[in-house]
């Protein structure tokens, strides 16, 4: 399989700074004198063209999602514009939720965007990015649930997607039983089925599925706060860096409130 070359520049620097992700598709380094840094404009330059492999699930709308052959959402287009000011073009790796951070480590990605959230535990295993957006956890219930709050999922049959905030956060609840599904979809299906007492999902993504699914409701109580950042391979700091000024720009300009605008309606 083809390798991607991803060549950086970094501002500062009489240097060449080349991110070296590993693995077949990711970026592998060159030769120091393919490059040169550009300290008037302070700007991170590509020098040879590559693509950014970017691992994601899309089954996480409104951040990622199928829309015919397409996968597209918040974090698709936030990548496509980081990868656009790297001058670099996109590649999607559609996998399980729980693989995407392994898909980074291993370095068959050379970023993870799939809303995820920078907790302690995933910082043990890879580097996040700066927060491009927060978000909340919520909880999907049947309309005439007896459950009002985060304190009566004791005891209960609790649905979550597997790896994500969501199934780490009820993990810890007391006599739960917890049900783990590969798509967040069918962990609602299976409460609309009356399979188990509720789903622990992602704000946006529970609004979107109780949008879809009759006789389902979300407390209006939130279960936990969190922020969404890329996750890079760790030690690239090469990588890190330079995303981090993109997104910092990104953020800047205008663009990544933009981009969120577009899926989530402001109340």
């Amino acid at each position: 399989m083809k390798k991607k070359i991803l060549a950086l520049v970094i501002s500062g620097f009489m240097a060449t700074s080349l991110v070296a992700c590993g693995g077949a598709k990711t970026a592998e380094t060159k030769a120091a004198n393919e490059s040169t840094a550009d300290t008037a404009s302070g700007e991170v330059k590509t020098i040879q063209s590559g693509k950014l492999i970017v691992a994601t699930n899309a089954e996480f709308p409104p951040y990622e999602y199928h829309d015919g052959d397409k996968i597209v959402g918040i974090d698709m287009e936030i990548a496509d514009a980081i990868a656009s000011k790297l001058g670099l073009e996109v590649e999607v790796e559609d996998i399980a939720f729980d693989s995407v951070i392994l898909e980074v480590t291993s370095g068959k990605a050379d970023v993870g965007i799939a809303g995820i959230s920078a907790t302690d535990e995933r910082k043990q295993s890879v580097d996040f990015s700066d927060t491009y957006t927060t978000s909340k956890q919520l909880i999907i219930v049947k309309d005439d649930s007896t459950i009002a709050s985060g304190a009566d999922l004791e005891g209960k049959t609790l649905g979550v997607q597997t790896g994500t905030t969501g199934d780490i956060l009820v993990s810890d609840i007391k006599d739960a039983t917890v049900e783990r599904y590969a798509k967040g979809m069918d962990a609602v299906q299976a409460l609309s089925q009356g399979k188990i007492d509720a789903v622990v999902i992602d704000s946006e993504v529970a609004k979107k599925f109780v949008e879809e699914t009759s006789g389902l409701k979300t407390l209006d109580e939130a279960y936990a706060e969190e922020e969404y950042a890329i996750a890079i391979k760790k030690g690239n700091t090469a990588l890190s860096d330079a995303v981090n000024k993109a997104l910092s720009e990104l953020k800047a300009d205008g663009t990544v409130d933009s981009i969120i605008s577009k899926y989530i309606k402001a109340n």
